[in-house]
């Protein structure tokens, strides 16, 4: 067998903080970790000393925003008025705006991502979900591939009679008949089960009920159903804002935890993003059936959506993810400073502000992520330990250590506390180097990403959305919510 070998100063073994010194880490050619031993320091070149080996990290819920919002107009703002923006998104090549999305994720050590799809064109969803398939591939990334059912409230959460009001009379039949073109339920099973033919060992499918308001009630069920019977992960957003808090109230007998509980879906197949404005009694029930919640605080903070709360979920038990949803705060899907702003948040609860435990934030990134994505596929915990897949990270920890006056500081302090894509020296997937040197190794990012917005700037230009019409949407939707 031809192993490939890898030497590090430091290895954090998994997310309880198990540290190695002086290591050497060996590889099949199957990518999973054959032996993790101990070597004399005095045999590691500076820059191997310099290393520090962890589990890479895991990205559970995005969207593959190649193309980024601002670039396209679409300012921050509140979720609800934000949305008529993205109408503003050229349509470009989906594979090129798939591959410079997943490029950048995998460039801060990501090596797993839930990428929920936005379709640009949804007659073309199964086009689209290849050309994604394609770029998985390309990367070298592993994808769980959110297959969307959106069949409910297409512009608002309720009555599209009342938005209509708010619009000219020429107007209205158009926002009536706006839902007449959603794809039903049976004609997205269907071209799910074509979708399975694109299926391979970095892409696989997962049901995608885009969130409780935007998918109907026996859609809901029919997923439950689904996923019982085949073993597949669901993915849906849920309470990111209070308008989806209010409409739940109205809407969902007991609450949409409870709910979504009656109609078979609250499980441990299930994860929920967001999950924003929950109460007591929701987050016991998302403890206790074992539902991962994907928390996305740079999206929240962006999209004005609220803080998630972290703390009570951490000490509830709740298995918590972190997401970036295509949203970073310095708009750069750089991971590892997610970690960092949820590690501040979730302290901010405790007493003196120290912090909890750092291994419930690492096992989110690590473990909890991982399982979203890969479901059955993947192990309990995600370790650097023989038989595990060889998914790691390598930083660059002397660099991030060069000011420390002790001699042997907390690696996991300085990961969570200064650690950024810059740091990161490679990342390899099933012990293939994908990030080396900060550059992917499949592709060429910066001439796809070069390529990208030309591409999207030339389709701008041809085919500009309508500002009257977004205008006008946002007014409308705008006061159909102050009126409700």
């Amino acid at each position: 067998m031809t192993l490939r070998t890898l030497l590090a100063g430091r290895v954090l073994v998994d997310a309880q903080g198990t540290l190695l010194g002086p290591s050497r880490i060996s590889i099949g050619t199957d990518g999973r970790i054959v032996t993790v031993e101990p070597v004399p320091a005095e045999l590691l070149s500076p820059e191997e000393a310099g290393r520090l080996i962890m589990p890479a990290l895991s990205n559970a819920h995005d969207h593959g925003r190649g193309l980024r919002t601002l670039a396209f107009g679409a300012p921050d703002q509140s979720l609800e008025s934000w949305l008529p923006d993205l109408r503003r998104h050229p349509r470009v090549d989906p594979w090129l705006n798939a591959v410079v999305a997943l490029g950048r994720i995998a460039l801060s050590g990501v090596a797993a991502v839930n990428h929920c799809h936005n379709t640009q064109d949804g007659r073309a969803l199964l086009a689209e979900a290849e050309a994604v398939s394609r770029a998985a591939r390309d990367v070298g990334i592993r994808v769980g591939f959110g297959w969307p059912f959106f069949d409910r409230n297409p512009q608002v959460y309720g009555d599209l009679a009342r938005l209509a009001a708010f619009y000219p009379e020429e107007q209205r039949a158009g926002i009536l008949a706006s839902a007449d073109g959603m794809r039903d339920c049976a004609t997205n099973f269907s071209w799910f089960e074509q979708a399975k033919a694109l299926e391979h060992d970095y892409f696989t499918l997962q049901y995608h009920p885009v969130a409780p308001q935007w998918t109907k009630p026996e859609t809901l069920e029919a997923i439950a159903r689904a996923s019982a019977a085949d073993g597949r992960r669901v993915h849906t957003h849920m309470l990111e804002t209070e308008l989806q808090r209010d409409w739940s109230r109205a809407n969902c007998p007991g609450g949409v935890v409870s709910w979504l509980d009656s109609l078979g879906l609250l499980n441990e197949q299930l994860t929920v993003a967001h999950a924003i404005w929950l109460d007591d009694r929701d987050i016991a029930l998302l403890a206790e059936r074992g539902v991962i919640v994907s928390v996305n605080l740079s999206s929240n903070l962006r999209l004005r959506s609220g803080m998630p709360q972290i703390g009570r979920l951490l000490d509830a038990d709740v298995r918590v993810a972190f997401g970036l949803d295509g949203m970073a705060l310095d708009d750069d899907e750089d991971m590892l400073r997610e970690l960092r702003l949820a590690w501040h948040v979730g302290a901010r609860e405790t007493k003196w502000g120290m912090g909890r435990d750092p291994g419930k934030i690492l096992k989110g990134v690590f473990d909890w992520g991982r399982q979203s994505i890969l479901g059955a596929a993947s192990t309990p915990a995600h370790t650097v330990a023989a038989g595990q897949d060889a998914d790691l990270l390598i930083l660059r920890f002397g660099v991030l250590a060069a000011d420390c006056v002790m001699p042997d500081p907390d690696p996991v302090r300085l990961v969570l506390g200064r650690a950024r894509a810059e740091h990161v020296e490679c990342l390899l997937i099933r012990g293939r180097p994908v990030v080396q040197g900060g550059q992917c190794t499949g592709i060429d990012l910066r001439a796809l990403e070069a390529r990208l917005v030309e591409e999207a700037r030339d389709a701008f230009a041809r085919s500009p959305a309508s500002e009257r019409d977004i205008a006008q949407a946002k007014s409308a939707i705008g006061r159909y919510y102050c009126c409700e």
